[in-house]
């Protein structure tokens, strides 16, 4: 079964964190789930933008956490790669799986390679001792960066 259509007024809405704008349009029927044309939700773009009130909104409304987009990310694997602490937090809490597959990385790979040793240290924490970085250039990174 696929997710309808998102209209791109909300996924505009998801990235400018217009949390009252999307909670207006899930009253009037808006799917929570739905994907645009690269399979991103609203979640995920809310995430990845650093929108945390609007990603508390989603959640509560029981978007899916670990819902991925066509290049098989979740929304806690952009949150790793963009250093949202607060989000990554809010997407655990919620459930997020901080090991999931990424397309061929991890969270942790992305965390690691970009340098986002709090979120690296909140997935260890979450996931000890399987949130570590899987890709061999994520190691090289992670090991000169210490």
């Amino acid at each position: 079964m696929t997710s309808p259509l998102l209209p791109e007024v909300a996924a505009e809405l998801a990235r400018k964190g217009d949390t009252a704008g999307l909670a207006a349009l899930l009253k009037d029927g808006l799917a929570v789930d739905a994907q645009d044309a690269k399979g991103n939700t609203l979640l995920m773009l809310a995430a990845y933008h650093g929108k945390a009130e609007t990603v508390a909104l989603l959640l509560k409304a029981c978007a899916t956490v670990d819902l991925r987009n066509a290049k098989g990310q979740t929304p806690l694997g952009g949150v790793a790669f963009k250093g949202y602490v607060d989000i990554a937090t809010l997407l655990l809490d919620a459930g997020a799986d901080p090991v999931a597959d990424q397309g061929g990385s991890t969270p942790a790979d992305f965390a690691t390679t970009f340098g986002r040793h709090d979120i690296l240290a909140l997935l260890k924490e979450r996931s000890a001792p399987a949130a570590r970085p899987t890709r061999w250039f994520s190691k090289l990174i992670g090991w000169i960066r210490r």
